[in-house]
């Protein structure tokens, strides 16, 4: 294992403070080279503790995909199946779009970086598999839905509600219409 010196270790969590404020002010797209300004260290120092955009988001939206693990593994054994991941499905939605840039963060495009390129997603996945897995054994989603499928649905309605008055709200409603469907049941 690797010390790291006090310097550096200040330096990785001053770059990590101003890139959250960075992020929160102008979403993923936040310039690297006004982070490292702001922080008062050179862009190779940004590019030593985090070497991609990717990397970088990875670590300004960690704490939030702790939360959201810890979600899906609390309600793992939820008596309602269905109910434990439409509140997960719920969380994941608050959290997308009350966090500018999170859901860039969350897309699964391979990105700028292939080792770094999914985490977000790849840290969600493995608490809500289980999540999901009993969804479908209970027969409330269908068989072929993956984690990766509701992660991309997530996703697609934070960005695409990023600019509405009230995208928590909205992206909420666009949700509950997905879970429902379009279309009257016969």
């Amino acid at each position: 294992m690797t010390v790291q010196r006090a310097d550096a270790r200040r330096n990785h969590a001053l770059i990590l403070a101003v890139a959250e404020k960075e992020v929160a002010a102008h979403g993923a797209n936040a310039s690297l080279e006004q982070i490292a300004r702001t922080a008062g260290v050179g862009s190779a120092t940004v590019r030593r503790h985090f070497p991609s955009r990717r990397a970088l988001l990875s670590a300004v939206f960690g704490k939030r995909i702790d939360d959201l693990r810890a979600r899906a593994v609390d309600l793992a054994e939820a008596d309602d199946p269905r109910a434990a991941l439409l509140d997960w499905l719920s969380a994941l939605t608050a959290y997308a779009t009350s966090a500018r840039g999170m859901a860039d963060a969350l897309l699964q495009d391979g990105g700028d970086d292939a080792d770094h390129a999914d985490a977000c997603s790849l840290r969600l996945g493995g608490a809500v598999d289980p999540l999901l897995r009993r969804a479908v054994r209970a027969g409330a989603v269908a068989p072929e839905v993956t984690t990766a499928d509701l992660i991309t649905l997530v996703t697609g309605l934070a960005l695409a509600t990023e600019h509405h008055p009230n995208p928590a709200a909205e992206a909420n409603r666009l949700l509950t219409l997905t879970v429902r469907g379009i279309s009257p049941q016969s």
